[in-house]
């Protein structure tokens, strides 16, 4: 059994800090959100803040991209904590976007317990996507920490979309814990190489009563149909677009992507087949005006 972590009147201090110097500069800004699966009803792509030029090119693929959700790191971005350093929420309007806080940057539990416990305060919501990293090397997620952060966070009444592996196993655990979403690599995060284990990530899907959603290694648009194409419920993306040449351009790629991936699930893809299967059948053929051509040619000939 999982314990509630016990703070230190110092640890508690400091988050009343923390709080206080932010709290009034985003009470403007920001409204209550519509429960998760309502969200991810109309959800097309999640947009991560970070690695763009400047804000405007940031607020420039966000409406390129059609995403509706947008994902802030609260321990990087400044969205009120710093009154001397610009805002992104001057240049976005959070009535168009669901402001998503996550704690990336967190290496424990404890500290990703902390980071949405500030979020909760700054944005008055129970929402958090948790991110609890094994190492700066790798940013592959720590599974024993993400575990224990994402039933603490339950357990305190948070709605949490968590960051994982592709363990199939785990990311079962953390749906039977009370997650709300997992999220499963495709491959680590700014690599760029797409869905690496597409076996596991099927196994998660068809495993899942929530909502999966493809977090980080996506290089390009083809990379988020084949993620939406298999089942995936969303996807979660920023440097495919911050760091292509043109991140407007590929943001609206990705736009499509997403809509034509999804729209092959739907359909559901023909059957694979080893052996070569012709167009039309030869009776088609015959009675087609084609074949009555032919047919006729031939008699002419005969004759």
């Amino acid at each position: 059994m999982i314990s509630t972590p016990v703070f230190s009147h110092k640890f508690a201090i400091s988050l009343i800090n923390e709080i206080f110097v932010a709290k009034k500069a985003l009470e403007a800004y920001f409204i209550s959100s519509a429960p998760l699966l309502e969200v991810l009803k109309y959800l097309v792509v999640f947009l991560i803040i970070g690695k763009y030029k400047d804000f405007k090119q940031t607020k420039d693929a966000l409406d390129s991209s059609g995403a509706q959700m947008i994902t802030v790191a609260i321990k990087r971005t400044n969205v009120g904590q710093n009154n001397n350093q610009k805002n992104l929420l001057d240049f976005i309007n959070p009535i168009d976007y669901k402001i998503l806080p996550n704690t990336a940057g967190c290496y424990s539990a404890k500290d990703a317990i902390r980071v949405s416990l500030l979020a909760k305060e700054l944005l008055n919501d129970n929402l958090v996507k948790l991110e609890v990293l094994a190492d700066e090397n790798t940013l592959l997620p720590n599974e024993e920490e993400t575990f224990i952060a994402a039933k603490e966070l339950v357990d305190l009444g948070f709605s949490v979309m968590v960051y994982t592996t592709d363990n199939i196993k785990l990311a079962k655990e953390l749906e039977e814990i009370g997650c709300d979403a997992v999220m499963p690599l495709a491959s680590p995060i700014g690599t760029g190489q797409g869905i690496v284990n597409s076996v596991n990530i099927k196994k998660i899907i068809k495993n899942a009563n929530i909502p999966i959603i493809i977090d980080a290694g996506i290089g390009t648009a083809s990379d988020a149909t084949i993620a939406m194409e298999i089942g995936c419920d969303a996807v979660l993306l920023n440097s495919a677009i911050a760091m292509s040449d043109n991140p407007i351009l590929m943001a609206e790629a990705m736009k499509y992507a997403v809509i034509s991936g999804r729209k092959a699930f739907e359909a559901k893809r023909m059957k694979l087949s080893n052996a070569a299967i012709a167009s039309s059948n030869k009776k088609t053929a015959a009675t087609s005006w084609f074949g009555k051509i032919v047919e006729y040619s031939q008699r002419s000939i005969n004759t």
